[in-house]
């Protein structure tokens, strides 16, 4: 089986051959992805592993955060639920696995193949799967601003997809508890 780096043209045994890396995350996923054409199904498999690598940026896959992702993955993806399920366990243990090594190479993978259109589409999806526990918490932060940056997306962009979750943002939520805090009448 060819590398992961291969199959994104990035390098590996393949790469010269094909003009196209393989990273391990995507090609298993792909493998599962058998019924789709395969640019569908490399761009299903680069969103799934993104959505996972922002629900691990706090190392905590929450319940919710998987939820949300399978939906995503059903939805845009236009796979039945068992796919969807599947694609996102895969993206999930390939994040903690090899999330280190492959963010970086399936982001810029994604970034390649998708339009303006898309990237904001998914930056959407990731900001909806961190605050999908009630709080994005700042690694979960730090994470989506590294793969906007990834995407190549305008910081007016990101700020603005960032302002729809101002509620959900932990540091928001903190000043806002202060501020309540130092609101309320003293006890006693």
């Amino acid at each position: 089986m060819r590398s992961l780096l291969s199959f994104l043209g990035l390098g590996g045994d393949d790469a010269g051959r094909e003009g196209k890396a393989d990273t391990a995350t995507v090609r298993k996923i792909v493998a599962r992805l058998e019924s789709l054409p395969e640019d569908r199904a490399r761009h299903v498999a680069s969103f799934a592993y993104i959505l996972g690598r922002v629900a691990q940026a706090d190392l905590d896959i929450r319940d919710e955060e998987i939820a949300v992702m399978e939906e995503l993955v059903m939805e845009r993806g236009g796979l039945p639920r068992e796919q969807a399920v599947l694609v996102v366990e895969i993206a999930k243990s390939q994040n903690r696995l090899f999330g280190g090594t492959e963010n970086y190479l399936v982001t810029r993978e994604f970034a390649q193949r998708a339009d303006d259109a898309q990237r904001q589409e998914l930056m959407h999806c990731l900001f909806a799967v961190s605050a999908a526990d009630g709080s994005i918490t700042a690694d979960e932060e730090q994470q989506l601003q590294q793969i906007a940056d990834e995407l190549g997306m305008a910081p007016s962009i990101y700020f603005a997809v960032r302002a729809r979750y101002n509620d959900q943002r932990s540091v928001i939520q903190r000043l806002d508890q202060r501020a309540a805090s130092e609101d309320a009448p003293p006890s006693g």
